[in-house]
């Protein structure tokens, strides 16, 4: 089964409210996206953000330009349903980050519990090479991610887990480490899930890493 396969499968099979990555509120990435997104009219990329209630909370807040990347088109047609006619304030794009064509010009890139699934070095360099072309310089990359105490597997996959020295290694020098937090995340199942939140920003051209 290859990768799309995989995760319309999961959506097939499971309701968005049972997956083990499900949050009932995304209140950290909230509180992180509005901390260094001062306009609504920022550009804001959520990826793997399919079936996620985030994009709900940032058109309750104003924010103007949110686009949504999931390789599943069920999960996104999940939000689609949920948003109703506010679906059409939202871009929505059904790809797989690693093979993504589209423009992607942001000011802030979010991505919860995607990296990790990325265990082949080729689909991390893509994934550093499209997040580098999009992020205008100073913009702000949120990504979370299972740490390294965290699940070694996750929805029958086996993932990378990250501290914030792996992080930087991956995405190049062409970004700071600003933030690094543990979250707790308790799953549907009420199993407890390690994660880890970075906060990066693109360094502005002419300054020094």
């Amino acid at each position: 089964m290859d990768r799309k396969d995989h995760w319309e499968k999961i959506y097939r099979d499971k309701k968005a409210t049972e997956v083990s990555w499900f949050q009932r509120e995304p209140g950290r990435s909230l509180e992180w996206i509005q901390a260094t997104t001062a306009s609504k009219d920022a550009g804001i990329v959520d990826i793997g953000g399919g079936a996620s209630v985030l994009v709900d909370r940032l058109l309750d807040r104003g924010y103007r330009k949110v686009s949504v990347l999931d390789i599943s088109g069920t999960a996104l047609g999940v939000t689609k349903e949920r948003l109703g006619t506010r679906a059409g304030q939202v871009r929505f794009i059904e790809a797989d980050v690693t093979q993504c064509n589209a423009d992607l010009a942001c000011d802030l890139w979010h991505d919860r519990a995607v990296f990790h699934f990325l265990t082949e070095p080729e689909d991390r360099k893509r994934y550093a090479e499209l997040l580098k072309h999009s992020i205008r310089p100073g913009g702000h990359v949120i990504v979370s991610a299972f740490a390294t105490d965290g699940p070694e597997k996750c929805s029958g996959l086996l993932i990378r887990r990250y501290d914030a020295t792996l992080v930087l290694e991956e995405l190049g020098n062409d970004f700071r480490m600003l933030r690094d937090e543990a979250e707790l995340h308790r799953t549907p199942a009420d199993k407890e899930q390690r994660f880890r939140y970075y906060l990066l920003q693109r360094i502005p051209k002419g300054l020094a890493p």
